[in-house]
């Protein structure tokens, strides 16, 4: 079994990341269950605008695409921005948006069959809000999605803590990313064993 994250910080490398921080903790619980993992920080690449999946000379997206779909499991990371996932964010969705109408040779989009996760953080109000509009994305594209698959810690209101900096990670948080997992990798390899029937 292998999973992806793509950690949708608006920062590059190596600026310090909640987001990557958090994906990194979603990733060694996955690894606990076997699952091998590699995680993509997108702000790192040339990702360019677009719903197709190569948008020309120098788009980065191509590359990033061949990880999502040799992987089992996607997690996608983001942080809350005015109450919505990050922009980075809402370009892979868009990207992703592409495989509605790649499929297999028995009319499947490719990424049926694949589980998708959320991992969600800020200083606001906002992670069901940000978890329900990526789920519906990558639902709409083909992903199926087991219980319990966001894993999030949001700060007080208006105040400067980041996830990052906490001494210790709380533990609702460590139990839900540690059911986030557990959970994805059973569905990943019920799926894997009994894909969709074709359409």
């Amino acid at each position: 079994m292998r999973a992806l994250a793509l950690v949708c910080t608006l920062n590059s490398s190596p600026a310090p990341s909640s987001s990557q921080h958090l994906a990194e903790q979603v990733m060694a619980q996955f690894a606990r269950h076997d699952v091998q993992g590699e995680i993509v920080r997108v702000a790192d690449h040339d990702v360019r605008p677009g719903i197709g999946t190569d948008m020309g000379d120098g788009d980065a997206w191509p590359a990033i695409r061949e990880k999502v779909l040799a992987a089992d499991i996607l997690l996608i990371a983001t942080p809350i921005w005015l109450g919505h996932p990050s922009s980075v964010c809402q370009r892979v969705l868009e990207r992703l948006n592409a495989e509605s109408s790649e499929t297999d040779d028995q009319g499947r989009p490719h990424t049926y069959g694949k589980v998708a996760v959320v991992a969600v953080v800020g200083n606001e109000d906002g992670a069901h809000k940000v978890s329900a509009d990526i789920f519906q994305g990558l639902n709409d594209v083909g992903f199926s999605l087991a219980p319990g698959a966001v894993t999030y810690w949001v700060g007080e209101a208006m105040q400067g803590t980041d996830y990052q900096d906490l001494d210790e990670t709380p533990e609702a948080v460590a139990t839900t990313t540690e059911a986030l997992a557990a959970n994805a990798t059973h569905l990943a390899r019920l799926l894997t064993g009994g894909p969709y029937p074709a359409s």
